[in-house]
């Protein structure tokens, strides 16, 4: 339990400092931001901690050895010697997958059967479609092996059953909120809230919920684990910092049906609002300023054919009008939109994927 690995926190290309940031305010040991993700040290409770707190990581590796293979048949022989007992189960199936760049051993399914081959006959362990994920990267002649420790995607936070036809991921709508500079201390609104994400994001944020606290994940699967301990971990509670409430509106009342079930699910019903209304009887609620933030129709996401301008554009006047005081935070793939609105935005950083498209956040300081 204290020995010692390279644990890779996996997130969307472009996302790596906001998920540095993250991981540092989380306490981890000597978080190091990399092309894909963040490294850090630790061992296996750092791993289901990870899993347990981060919002903005997609996946969590364990990587549990590292070797130099130029052929297959050292490849082969090396990886019948890595202790596979001390991580995987002779009982749970396992699958591998391998990508080679730069080696040269080139075939990634002549890699990824070898690999196979070593599991099976070294521990016993059956493939299977669904079993345990074994992530093998040859690089520069360079076999790091890792075990995925997530299973499902870290944006699955087992809450949402129902989903709006373009569903903003919830690790990437963690980080935006985190670059918005928010910390569950002020109200949000998202005046096109869609299946609710931005807005059950930001109230699990104001009552110190953890966003893995409600499901599975792959390490229970290793021989690692420990029930006993990982029970422990998971029943830390902390006291919500504030008393503040995260609203939700839209124009579809079935997005605001399925926001209201969303939330239900979370365990945040109580410190959101849901309500069906167009952008032009949007309001502020009560109280002080906090952050607007929404994910619009854009292009080929859901307005193909159609001009969007006029909705960025009345989006805008509302928020130039009603919302004095307020930051608004919006993201879109299509800069003429987010000019549209005629917000002051700050100078946006570089696009990152989603959904086939690449997508910006917009921000301004509070408005005057």
């Amino acid at each position: 339990m204290t020995d010692a690995f390279e644990i890779f926190l996996a997130t969307a290309p472009g996302l790596e400092p906001l998920l540095f940031e993250e991981v540092r305010t989380k306490g981890f040991k000597r978080p190091k931001a990399v092309p894909g993700g963040v490294v850090i040290e630790g061992g296996w409770p750092e791993v289901w901690r990870a899993n347990l707190w981060l919002r903005g990581a997609g996946r969590v590796l364990a990587r549990i050895d590292s070797f130099r293979a130029v052929h297959l048949a050292q490849l082969d022989a090396k990886a019948r010697r890595v202790d596979w007992a001390s991580v995987l189960r002779a009982d749970v199936p396992f699958r591998v997958e391998a990508s080679c760049a730069g080696s040269r051993i080139y075939h990634s399914g002549a890699a990824a059967q070898r690999i196979e081959t070593a599991i099976r006959e070294t521990l016993g362990a059956k493939q299977s479609d669904d079993g345990v994920l074994v992530m093998v990267r040859l690089e520069n002649d360079q076999c790091t092996i890792s075990v995925d420790t997530s299973g499902e995607p870290l944006h699955k936070r087992g809450y949402k059953q129902a989903l709006n036809p373009a569903p903003l991921r919830e690790t990437m709508a963690a980080l935006f909120l985190r670059q918005c500079g928010y910390e569950g201390t002020e109200p949000l609104v998202d005046p096109m809230c869609g299946a609710g994400t931005f807005v059950i994001e930001a109230a699990e944020i104001v009552a110190r919920l953890n966003p893995g606290r409600s499901r599975a994940f792959g390490f229970e699967q290793l021989a690692s684990f420990d029930a006993e301990a990982w029970a422990a971990m998971r029943a830390v509670r902390r006291e919500p910092v504030s008393a503040v409430r995260c609203h939700g509106r839209d124009r579809d009342a079935g997005a605001i049906a399925m926001s209201r079930a969303n939330a239900e699910r979370a365990g945040v019903a109580e410190i959101t609002d849901f309500a069906q209304a167009p952008i032009s009887e949007l309001t502020p609620p009560e109280g002080p300023p906090g952050l607007v933030i929404v994910n619009p129709p854009y292009g080929s996401r859901m307005g193909e054919g159609t001009d969007l301008a006029p909705l960025y554009a009345a989006f805008g006047q509302v928020m130039l009008r009603r919302f004095a005081g307020w930051r608004v935070g919006m993201v879109t793939s299509e800069p003429k939109l987010a000019h549209a609105t005629r917000l002051p935005f700050l100078p946006n950083t570089a696009p990152v994927p989603h959904g086939g498209l690449r997508v910006a956040l917009y921000r301004t300081l509070p408005l005057a």
